[in-house]
């Protein structure tokens, strides 16, 4: 009987360190596939921000110059949508370089911060097409309205 207990005690010793180094592997393995993930996700929503205010070109140029002067330069200054881009692909060479070497601690903030960025673009791709929709609806109200005044009181097309 001790021997029994002694044989349990010793595969328990073996069994432990093992488990929970796999239960670590696997943890960290989890965690680097989610990030690449969530660096896929973040590049589709700045490719989709991207499409989006290509879009709104149409719409700018249905409103008078002299109001559309601000959203026009928007438009055109792909700036910020190529600096993110730029950002996240220093990302993902972290992400190859030290993926290997980094903590846990280090891989979990990274991904958090990858989520961060996620839920950021797609709050402000949702207000982008809110407001693509408000423009839509209002340059299309002012078009019909403008069609039901007298020629001598239009505003000359852009």
């Amino acid at each position: 009987m001790p021997y029994l207990l002694l044989a349990g005690l010793l595969v328990l010793a073996v069994a432990a360190p093992l488990w929970w180094s796999h239960r670590l592997r696997l943890r960290r393995q989890l965690t680097l596939s989610r990030m690449l993930d969530l660096a896929d996700q973040v590049e589709v929503l700045l490719d989709r921000s991207q499409e989006r205010m290509r879009s709104l070109r149409p719409l700018v140029e249905r409103v008078p110059a002299d109001i559309a002067a601000g959203a026009q330069a928007s438009i055109d200054s792909s700036l910020p949508i190529f600096e993110a881009k730029r950002d996240l692909l220093q990302h993902r060479l972290w992400i190859q370089q030290h993926a290997g070497q980094a903590s846990q601690v280090e891989l979990d903030q990274a991904c958090a911060a990858l989520s961060r960025v996620r839920e950021r673009l797609g709050s402000e791709l949702h207000d982008l097409d809110r407001v693509r929709r408000d423009l839509a609806h209002a340059t299309d109200a002012a078009a019909e309205a403008a069609l039901r005044e007298p020629p001598a009181l239009r505003r000359p097309a852009p």
